[in-house]
């Protein structure tokens, strides 16, 4: 077997590998062998029809490709083991160069290197994380939205008041014409909330039941949709119901819903929530700013474009499920922000390109540290995720494969890596 190596741009390397004729005779027979099973030919069990045969049934190029495939799939990591000093990535693009009956089989192949990092002084990329505060009125948010979580709504025969809810039919006209997707039957709006436009809510109070209220409000100039944007809409709206909402004391009883004895030990505990996740973004902000700092004085050679795609689709993917799990439609969301799917995978790929070179860093730190995941911390990880879920086989399946083992090394030295740039790096 012969294979001749060549230099490609964005850390790839192409390899063309021959067999010799007499190489490529045994993949023949093999090839041979298995389209034969595949095959019926008539007066011959399945895999035994002998060659002649077989090429005329069939045609000798289909055996050929059959052999092609078992021959790259035997030399493929032979020819990449002796001849690769990097780490491939991804999957190899393979392409038959040359078959023909009685000739050497060629191939080529391309492979996707990880790129090489010349590390920048990453023991001297001080920072200083954020000192945090909480505010009173941080604490009182929160527990108004828990107060809304467990707000009762009774039914209110009477005109409309400020905080009440009031089901409404409504119509909108622009010069007295039908504002497309401008009608919605049942919409609840809760008064002295932001809804639709400012100033809606205050239009119905006093009104009761029964009533129709019609009245023209602007659009703000910013609004995501652009033939409402600036305008004065009208509004014909039929209120069908009122409710008054009664929010919750808060007091020993309220608190009990939410596992607390008391509602002093409640509004502590609101107040370590905040604090937490403050610090938690206090610290990720910090962290960032510190790889920011060594992926500044760091070199690095081409950047595969595989490497930074895959990025900008986890990216993607993780913006569709933020707006998922708000209850939202990432169409509507494109919509809003008047931008397409092509346009935000554009938007997406200078952090993609920073988030991959973030990943070899840490990479990098690690090899050279000699940072490493001891196969017990695996699995114990391995343990505590099969505990909590264990009704799942499917998930259950998939922690447990050798893939995702691979993926938890890499997160757990990722971790360490960051806990010790951490170290020597962030002024707290």
């Amino acid at each position: 077997m012969k294979v001749e190596k060549k230099d490609l741009s964005k850390s790839q390397i192409e390899l063309t590998v021959e067999l010799t004729a007499e190489e490529f005779k045994p993949y023949i027979k093999s090839g041979a062998e298995k389209v034969s099973r595949e095959v019926k030919i008539e007066g011959f069990r399945p895999g035994k029809a002998p060659y002649g045969i077989l090429k005329q049934k069939i045609g000798e190029m289909t055996i050929l490709e059959e052999a092609a495939r078992i021959a790259i799939d035997k030399t493929i990591d032979e020819a990449i083991k002796n001849n690769i000093d990097g780490q491939p990535i991804g999957q190899p693009q393979v392409n038959i160069t040359k078959l023909a009956p009685d000739n050497p089989m060629e191939y080529k192949v391309i492979i996707v290197l990880l790129p090489k990092v010349e590390l920048s002084d990453y023991k001297n990329a001080k920072v200083k994380q954020e000192k945090i505060e909480i505010k009173n009125e941080e604490a009182e948010k929160t527990i108004e939205q828990l107060r809304e979580m467990r707000v009762k709504e009774v039914i209110a025969n009477r005109e409309i008041k400020n905080n009440d809810k009031a089901v409404v039919d409504i119509e909108m006209f622009l010069d007295n014409v039908p504002v497309e997707g401008g009608q919605g039957k049942g919409a609840g709006v809760i008064i002295g909330k932001g809804y639709i436009v400012p100033g809606f809510g205050k239009k119905l109070i006093g009104a009761k039941k029964g009533d129709t209220r019609k009245f023209s409000l602007p659009y703000p100039k910013d609004h995501h949709q652009a033939n409402l944007a600036g305008k004065l809409v009208e509004f014909k709206v039929a209120v069908k119901e009122v409710y008054a909402r009664e929010l919750p004391e808060i007091n020993n009883e309220f608190v009990k819903g939410f596992g607390f004895k008391s509602a002093e030990e409640f509004k502590d505990n609101i107040k370590k929530s905040i604090m937490a996740e403050k610090r938690q973004k206090a610290a990720q902000k910090a962290e960032i700013a510190m790889l920011d700092k060594i992926i500044e004085k760091s070199k690095f050679s081409d950047i595969p474009e595989i490497l930074i795609n895959s990025e900008a689709k986890t990216m993607m993917a993780e913006l569709e499920s933020g707006v998922a799990s708000q209850g939202g439609k990432f169409d509507d969301y494109l919509s809003h922000i008047n931008k397409t799917r092509d346009q935000i995978a554009l938007d997406l790929l200078p952090d993609a390109i920073k988030r991959v070179k973030s990943s070899l860093i840490i990479r990098e730190i690690a090899d050279v540290e000699k940072i490493e995941v001891e196969d017990k911390e695996i699995e114990k990880t391995i343990e505590d995720l099969l505990k909590q879920y264990k009704d799942n086989k499917e998930i259950a399946g998939k922690i447990n494969s050798s893939r995702y083992k691979e993926y938890l090394r890499n997160t757990l030295s990722g971790k360490k890596v960051i806990e010790k740039l951490t170290e020597w790096n962030v002024e707290k």
